[in-house]
């Protein structure tokens, strides 16, 4: 699952919530069924009207090319003429000439002037009509493809590709505010760096703008030594299903100054109004989808999450010929814990581990409850020796200070290293094997 918290959007794929039982509507059941259709039967109708457009277009410059080609002059000089005659024995014969002056191009007809003047003006009106119809067709296809889609990086992504095919735009950002967080930062055409260089806060309180114009001004020499640098921009709120502000979509333009045009601001409304509603819509599904693969009280994946994460991590280190470990842990004697100070403190321990574990892992490493008290790190591009490692980091961190309550725990751990045969079944039969030596001889220790 693609983490494209805070970074630039990962496009990953997406995960069925089928069965989950959570109470939560999505979009892309009948009504976007519905909604497609119609979308569909209109980019139809307007493909066949681009269609004609073009043929009526080729038509008119076939007929202007052949206008200009009659209109040219065709006079041969008078001595050529009576050079052609010819004379079979030639006396020569000194006379004194004077050259008459060349013949003046007669002026066109009026009528003729003004029906070329028309045919141009058609012309002009056609492929006016030809790139309209051709940017309705391409904000149709736009409007149909995010009808269906619920993956927040697919909408993200076909959002900005959107924006960056409009004339004149060099690069695009979306900005996402996260509560509590720092900000999703989707870009194309711009590195990570100079996206967050940009101004992206949301805007002030009170009345919302309709859009932002952003000048750019340097340094003559800084202007000298780089042709890139970013010259203007145009920002332009995302509103959600209830109105509600909920990002920022810019564009931006380099090489020359320059203000955004009137339609600009207009097409990138229109293309702001589609965008929004739908990443809103993934939104949701994505968390709906995370709640049902999280674990509540420790904050790790659950079960479910672990047994599809460790077939997907085995298939894809035998295909690319890659190491993976498995660590199993298992708290010790918990259940006095329990029975000690009761199971609201205990699961107040649990929650404290589920912290600490995800405070140590690193970014690839996936941490999972599996059971009551027992946790799985699945570690991709792992050995054994990296799980062994893993587990003293974390037993450090479980045994660096009191836990909830003031209670202390220690930790058993088990690991192992996928084979050459080895599905998920036994992989985790053998770490769990591992898990089950190291309380024999004494917990508080891995095998």
């Amino acid at each position: 699952m693609g983490d494209v918290r805070g970074r630039q959007a990962n496009y990953s794929e997406g995960t069925s919530l089928a069965g989950t039982g959570l109470g939560h509507s999505f979009s892309g059941g009948a009504g976007n069924a519905d909604a497609g259709a119609r979308l569909r039967e209109r980019d139809d109708a307007v493909n066949t009207a681009l269609a004609a457009i073009t043929a009526a277009l080729a038509t008119l410059v076939v007929v202007l090319v052949v206008l200009l080609v009659v209109r040219r002059p065709r006079e041969a000089p008078a001595r050529a003429r009576e050079n052609q005659r010819g004379n079979p024995s030639p006396v020569p014969v000194v006379v004194e000439t004077t050259l008459a002056p060349q013949p003046q191009p007669q002026p066109q007809p009026q009528a003729y002037s003004d029906g070329e003047a028309r045919l141009e003006s058609k012309v002009r009106e056609l492929s006016q009509a030809l790139e309209r119809a051709e940017n309705e067709n391409r904000r149709t296809r736009f409007v149909v493809q995010l009808a269906g889609a619920l993956d927040l990086d697919d909408v993200l992504g076909r959002s900005l590709e959107a924006a960056h095919g409009l004339s004149g735009i060099d690069s695009v950002m979306i900005v996402l505010p996260q509560p509590g967080e720092g900000p999703l930062v989707a870009t194309h055409g711009m590195s990570r760096e100079e996206a967050l260089s940009q101004p992206i806060a949301p805007p002030p309180e009170g009345r919302q703008p309709r859009a932002v114009s952003l000048n750019y001004r340097y340094a003559e020499p800084d202007v000298g030594r780089d042709g890139n640098l970013i010259r203007g921009g145009l920002m332009v709120p995302l509103v959600g299903l209830r109105e509600q502000f909920i990002g920022t979509l810019a564009v931006f333009w380099r090489g020359r100054e320059r203000d955004a045009a009137s339609d600009e601001v207009q097409l990138l409304e229109e293309l702001a109004a589609t965008a929004g509603p739908a990443i809103e819509n993934a939104r949701r599904y994505l968390e709906a989808r995370q709640l049902a693969e999280m674990d509540a009280l420790t904050g790790l994946h659950n079960r479910r999450y672990f047994d599809e994460v460790l077939e997907r991590e085995i298939a894809r280190a035998k295909r690319y010929e890659r190491s993976l470990a498995l660590l199993l842990l298992d708290l010790d004697d918990f259940k006095q814990i329990n029975d000690r100070v009761g199971h609201l403190a205990g699961d107040a321990v649990l929650a404290d581990i589920g912290g600490r574990v995800r405070e140590t892992l690193r970014s690839a490493d996936i941490a999972c409850r599996v059971g009551g008290d027992e946790l799985a790190v699945v570690l991709p591009e792992s050995t054994v020796h990296d799980a062994e490692q893993l587990y003293a980091r974390l037993l450090a961190a479980v045994n660096a200070r009191p836990l909830a309550g003031g209670q202390t725990v220690t930790m058993s751990g088990g690991v192992a290293e996928v084979a050459r045969d080895d599905d998920a079944q036994a992989l985790f039969k053998r770490a769990d094997e591992a898990l089950y030596r190291a309380k024999r001889d004494g917990k508080g220790d891995v095998r």
